[in-house]
C-alpha cells in the first residue's frame, strides 16, 4: 500500500463552508471525521493522510460532489543515500 495526502477543497462562502464541513464529518469515514481543516485560516480545504492501494481507492472515500475538487498526492520518503545514488546514475 502507498501513503497518500488527500486534499478536499470546498466553497469559501461561510454557510457553504459550514455545510461542507458538516457533510464531510457526517460521512462516517474515519478518515474524514479525523481530517484537518484550514477554514479558520482562510484556506477552505480538508486534509488527511492514509494508506490506500491506489488513488482511485482514496477518491472513493470522498463524497461524489467533492471529488472534482479533490487532489490526491502519493507521498514518498527518501534517504539521502538513495538520492545520491539516483543522482549518480543520472549524472554518469
Amino acid at each position: 500500500m502507498a501513503k497518500y495526502l488527500v486534499e478536499v477543497s470546498h466553497n469559501p462562502d461561510r454557510i457553504a463552508c459550514l455545510r461542507s464541513i458538516q457533510i464531510l464529518l457526517s460521512t462516517g469515514s474515519h478518515f474524514l471525521t479525523n481530517a484537518d481543516f484550514g477554514c479558520l485560516d482562510g484556506i477552505h480545504k480538508a486534509w488527511f493522510i492514509a494508506d490506500f492501494n491506489n488513488k482511485d481507492e482514496a477518491l472513493r472515500i470522498i463524497p461524489p460532489f467533492y471529488r472534482k475538487d479533490t487532489t490526491i498526492t502519493e507521498l514518498s520518503k527518501f534517504k539521502l543515500r538513495d538520492v545520491e545514488e539516483m543522482l549518480n546514475k543520472h549524472e554518469a
